[in-house]
């Protein structure tokens, strides 16, 4: 009764898209990657356009198919990734989780930070290897209500809490920042060092461009140059020394 529980959550989810093998989505390992759909934030430099906001447009695809290849693939897959749209917003992730740990592989979360129980959760059932939480912005409403092309009055504490969750927690795990021209300076980064400030690693990624994304006005903005982008990795190594660059 409760594995066929299990079975159906999971098809619920609805996962929306997957990527066999990848060498970019989790430092030192081969990974899978599941996409997730959905988002309660709309970030506007975003190029996961259709996830987020239409996500019903997209095909769903069955976990055994995918438990197929991963099985099919054993000793060359290290891990899977669980990102999106924002996972934890799945009330069914943790049975996710389950049935890829499982196959024998370790899971790592793609998270926004804003559902800290759900993360507890996982993190108390020994359920992800690795937590990749999103600092869009410095913790301050204005700031990062822009970042995330939502009002953030209600989910600073939230994330605030995961933030100081992950920062006590034996699990590995990593804060990134995507550093977008028109969302970030020098102080920004600052900021956000001050709050993470101890934190194992803290990783910057310079924006994408010549996607579409959530906001049109952002598709073809200029991202910083490579001198700007070192510039800024060398305030945030000042403060973390645990700072890399990614991309």
């Amino acid at each position: 009764m409760g594995e066929s529980k299990t079975v159906q959550l999971a098809h619920r989810m609805e996962i929306k898209s997957f990527i066999g093998t990848s060498l970019v989505d989790w430092d030192g390992k081969v990974s899978s990657v599941i996409f997730l759909p959905g988002c309660n934030l709309r970030c506007p430099f975003c190029y996961n356009v259709k996830l987020v906001l239409n996500p019903k447009v997209m095909p769903t695809l069955q976990f055994e198919e995918i438990q197929n290849y991963l099985k099919k693939y054993e000793g060359w897959i290290d891990g899977v990734v669980i990102t999106g749209g924002e996972p934890t917003i799945q009330e069914d992730l943790p049975l996710l989780c389950e049935k890829i740990k499982n196959v024998g592989l370790a899971v790592k979360l793609d998270t926004n930070g804003t559902n800290p129980n759900m993360i507890r959760e996982l993190l108390d059932r020994a359920l992800v290897d690795y937590v990749a939480m999103d600092v869009k912005a410095p913790f301050a409403e204005d700031i990062y209500s822009k970042a995330s092309g939502v009002n953030t009055t209600f989910l600073l504490k939230t994330m605030e809490d995961t933030v100081g969750m992950l920062l006590r927690s034996s699990v590995e795990y990593e804060f990134r920042t995507t550093l977008v021209p028109t969302l970030h300076e020098t102080y920004h980064i600052e900021r956000i060092c001050e709050k993470i400030k101890g934190c194992r690693k803290y990783v910057l990624q310079n924006f994408k461009v010549d996607f579409e994304t959530i906001d049109p006005n952002y598709q073809n903005l200029k991202p910083f140059s490579n001198a700007e982008v070192e510039n800024l990795f060398k305030t945030a190594k000042n403060l973390i020394p645990n700072t890399v660059l990614r991309g």
